[in-house]
């Protein structure tokens, strides 16, 4: 069954450019029938712009847990997922250059509905960072822009992009079902399928940890209480996760009650970061939980040194 999977998986139509063009050109399609449909009203391109973009979020999130699918589940389909991760990343790019399109119509033609009833401050500052993002991911995706780079630079500009590229569609659907009135189905969807992408990188993390732990042979194991206290705060995350309606309120009042702080919600991307928490509170609770015992790893060190 492996055999046959890995094989059916390395066919030349679902790999590279052949995959792109198979994933983008639905995509576009889907994109030209909507705008036949609606037309070129302000209402009809307002209505386009949230509708391209969900198009577009399944691919980012998928991205985003590629390589954490790769370390948690190596087999063929995750080494599939890491062989093609850049052309599913350009095929969002495409979904995101349609918003793109559909957002510069708005600003072009009805720019007094744009300003009046769909531009923030906040939003466009998102908007346009997750842009620059991906333009220079898509530049230094190739040899004339990787070259330009160090090893370093490149990876750090590709984690940076995708961290916020998931991080924009993410947030959106936490408010919509912890703030905004009557969420509907596809935003619970996209909400914990984006909470997933994320959960599944700092597992993947917790894993690598472990791993290296274990490979330097300088440390016991992770004490008890370290693995209980970690599995709680995850707990705790997970919770938090699922609950936003029950404290959503109180903690934007906390966390935005200084002036400055309430300043920076106007202009700042994703501030005061409600969204993150139960993630952050997970990622703390996966540090805990796979920190090594440090004195038996000293311990260990001085007795192998002496030998």
């Amino acid at each position: 069954m492996s055999n046959g999977l890995r094989n059916a998986l390395k066919h030349k139509a679902i790999n590279e450019w052949p995959l792109f063009w198979l994933l983008s050109v639905p995509v576009s399609l889907v994109m030209v029938v909507e705008f036949l449909e609606t037309g070129l009203s302000a209402a009809g391109v307002a209505h386009l712009i949230p509708f391209s973009v969900r198009w577009a979020v399944p691919l980012i999130y998928l991205v985003t847990a590629t390589s954490a699918l790769y370390t948690l589940f190596p087999g063929p389909l995750s080494t599939w997922l890491i062989r093609n991760r850049k052309f599913i990343g350009f095929s969002f790019a495409v979904a995101m250059a349609w918003q793109g399109l559909f957002i510069g119509l708005m600003s072009i033609y009805y720019r007094d509905y744009y300003f009046d009833e769909i531009f923030l401050l906040r939003d466009e500052l998102e908007g346009s960072t997750g842009y620059i993002f991906l333009a220079a991911m898509v530049a230094t995706s190739f040899d004339f822009g990787r070259k330009r780079l160090s090893a370093k630079q490149w990876k750090l500009l590709h984690r940076s992009g995708v961290y916020f590229l998931w991080a924009y569609p993410f947030t959106v659907y936490w408010w919509s079902l912890f703030y905004y009135p009557d969420p509907v189905f596809i935003d619970h969807v996209f909400y914990w399928s984006g909470f997933l992408a994320f959960a599944l990188r700092i597992a993947a993390w917790g894993k690598k940890r472990r791993q290296a732990a274990t490979k330097a042979a300088l440390a016991g194991d992770t004490p008890l209480v370290n693995k209980l206290l970690g599995g709680a705060m995850i707990g705790c995350g997970l919770i938090a996760a699922a609950t936003g309606l029950r404290w959503q309120e109180p903690v934007t009042e906390f966390l935005t009650a200084p002036q400055w702080s309430e300043t920076l919600v106007l202009w700042l991307p994703f501030w005061p970061f409600e969204p993150f928490l139960p993630l952050i509170i997970i990622g703390f609770g996966t540090l805990l939980a796979t920190r090594p015992n440090a004195a038996y790893g000293r311990q260990d060190l001085s007795l192998r040194r002496a030998n």
